[in-house]
């Protein structure tokens, strides 16, 4: 029974699913490749394993991510599909599928797809995901944890595959590494300043929302490509409804960029390994590397993760502004602490990057039904405010590229009259904070503490606010304490990993707040918990980050304890704290001794040790 039966069959699914249709960004190549990469790893894939070159059915490639690629296996025998041990590639859709596909992951994320028989009605289709370059892979699955058994479009195939956990994390590091690129790009051919730099890489992406610009820019001169750039930002801003004032703060520091000496015209040196200019470059690899994710992971902060990453390689604002972003996981666990839902809405007095805001926005659309609901989540319920107007712009941006919020952005201090009295308009329910970091002990009025104070404040009577904070201020005696629970009620505090702010070495805690209810009218017990551990471990070049897969377990348990306010020995206590008292749960913690091993003591030990040191107290 002849192959072509079965590939005819793939071929008028591709059809009916779109793969075919014009300019849809989508290639399809049959039984070769003229990739050069692609020829490379399969110059040695034959499947009887002589060193041959070697090529599936199909490979299909896309515009969209070039690191991503689906290859189709064929047999009209339903008997042929799969072998028992995987190891005939030859006679085997399965088999012969996997064979390529693990050529191919040494460089791309892989789909691969085996489809066997002869008819539409009787076709078996299995589905798999390479996400690494070390051969390994699982079965395609949809959101319910199903294995997807048929073929799909190439969008809803992307989809799955993206939220893969083991892609995920991929594409994250795949997104750490290129920023460590792009900054040395920038640097040392750009001459960027380092608070610009973000700016560059937010402008680039709103900039190639503009259809016109993302198809036209590579045509453009290096002259024009500066001009065209700011134009493109401008018509997305016209369409984003935006206030004509808060317009014209966001769009001033992307004029600065839109005449940087450096991005023009290159000079005669630049000119030899860019001839195109520098900024065109930039922009390439963006479009490339950046713009992919921003369609994928909508709840992630990238222009965040860019801003963080900047940091890392300067003292820039990290020491002028005590700028500290928050993680991605803590930002989410803020959202499920505040248990937010469509019926809240969410302020943030320091946006930063709009992270904290994203993240909410993400939990909140979960609950939401109709695109009613959707369109009053992004409208009208997540409010934010930064004072910084380059952070100002990075945020509106970041909200932008989402579709949402914008609208409810303040350009400012947070500390405004004017602007306090509108957010008090809106009636927020959820508070969620990570306050400028003090620079100094003469900076009594910007205390960690009075930043929690004025976003409590603003809340709606019963609402929740969720902070995150150095543990100094929760320790040390300080008249905003007393000022905080003459108003307020402390619910619960949590003690986090050390080095959570990698590589800033400050230990912290997340404070959670019943606003407007005196704490001691509320005469209830403070939850208190040690949530040292979050399963992530500091890596050479990714810094801190989920390396074995532990979080997910540890949040469920973490919330879970939280919510249902649960005592366990070494972990969690509740117990009645006054302003006079330390808000932390070491102070209280009952200790599980059968537990503690001779390591356990001698961690503890050095951890007391560092946590005495950082909280010195003079």
């Amino acid at each position: 029974m002849s192959e072509r039966i079965t590939e005819n069959l793939v071929r008028d699914s591709f059809r009916e699913l779109g793969y075919y249709t014009a300019e849809n960004g989508i290639s399809i190549e049959e039984q070769k490749s003229e990739i050069v990469k692609i020829k490379k790893l399969l110059s040695k894939a034959s499947k009887n394993n002589k060193g041959n070159k070697g090529y599936p059915e199909f490979i299909i490639s896309n515009k969209l991510d070039h690191n991503f690629l689906i290859v189709f296996e064929c047999k009209p025998d339903l008997k042929k599909h799969q072998s028992n041990n995987l190891d005939k590639p030859v006679d085997y859709a399965v088999d012969g599928v996997l064979h390529y596909a693990k050529f191919l992951s040494k460089d791309y994320i892989v789909l691969a797809v085996a489809v066997s028989g002869s008819t539409v009605s009787n076709l078996k289709i299995s589905n798999y995901i390479f996400a690494s370059n070390d051969g390994s892979y699982t079965e395609l699955k949809n959101e319910h944890s199903q294995p997807v058994e048929q073929l799909l479009s190439f969008d809803d195939y992307y989809r799955l595959a993206s939220f893969d956990p083991v892609v995920a994390k991929k594409r994250h590091e795949d997104l750490i590494s290129f920023s460590r690129e792009l900054h040395e790009l920038i640097w040392t051919k750009a001459k960027v300043s380092e608070e610009d730099k973000p700016l560059l890489v937010s402008g680039t992406l709103i900039a190639l929302m503009n259809n016109a610009f993302q198809k036209t820019y590579k045509a453009l001169d290096s002259d024009d490509i500066q001009d065209a750039w700011l134009s493109a930002i401008k018509k997305e801003l016209d369409k984003a409804e935006i206030p004509q004032g808060k317009k014209d703060t966001m769009i001033q520091p992307y004029t600065t960029i839109a005449v940087h000496p450096n991005l023009g015209r290159p000079d005669s040196k630049t000119a030899k390994e860019y001839p195109e200019g520098v900024f065109k470059e930039v922009i390439d690899s963006i479009n490339d590397n950046v713009w992919p994710f921003i369609n994928i992971y909508h709840d992630f902060d990238v222009v965040g993760q860019f801003y963080g990453e900047f940091l890392k390689y300067t003292g820039g604002d990290k020491k002028a502004l005590g700028i500290v972003l928050t993680p991605k996981h803590i930002a989410e666990l803020f959202s499920l602490i505040a248990d937010v839902s469509k019926h809240d809405v969410v302020l943030d007095i320091c946006a930063g990057t709009g992270g904290f805001l994203i993240s909410a926005m993400q939990k909140m659309l979960r609950t939401a039904y109709t695109e009613q609901e959707i369109l009053d989540i992004k409208k009208n319920k997540l409010i934010g405010i930064e004072n910084s107007p380059k952070m100002f712009a990075l945020a509106a941006s970041n909200m932008i590229l989402r579709g949402d919020g914008k609208a409810n952005l303040h350009q400012g201090s947070c500390f405004d009259d004017a602007i306090t009295d509108a957010i008090k308009k809106a009636k927020p329910t959820v508070g969620l904070l990570n306050p400028p970091y003090a620079q100094s002990k003469s900076d009594a009025e910007l205390h960690e503490l009075y930043f929690v104070k004025h976003m409590l404040d603003l809340l709606d009577v019963g609402g929740t606010g969720v902070a995150i904070i150095p543990m100094n201020c929760v320790i040390s005696p300080h008249q905003a304490k007393h000022e905080l629970l003459k108003h307020h009620t402390l619910k619960a505090v949590m003690s986090m990993p050390i080095e959570l702010f990698y590589p800033v070495g400050a230990p912290t805690c997340i404070v959670v707040f019943e606003a407007h209810k005196p704490h001691q009218e509320s005469n209830k017990k403070t939850w208190f918990g040690y949530w040292r551990d979050d399963g992530f471990m500091k890596t050479k070049h990714l810094g801190r980050i989920d390396l074995n897969g532990k979080w997910n377990e540890i949040k469920e348990r973490w919330i879970e304890a939280y919510k249902n306010n649960e005592v366990h020995a070494g972990e969690s206590v509740l117990n009645y704290v006054n302003a006079d008292n330390e808000w932390v749960a070491e102070a209280y913690l009952d200790t599980d001794y059968s537990k503690i091993t001779k390591d356990d003591f001698e961690t503890v030990v050095r951890n007391y040790a560092v946590f005495k040191m950082l909280n010195e107290v003079s």
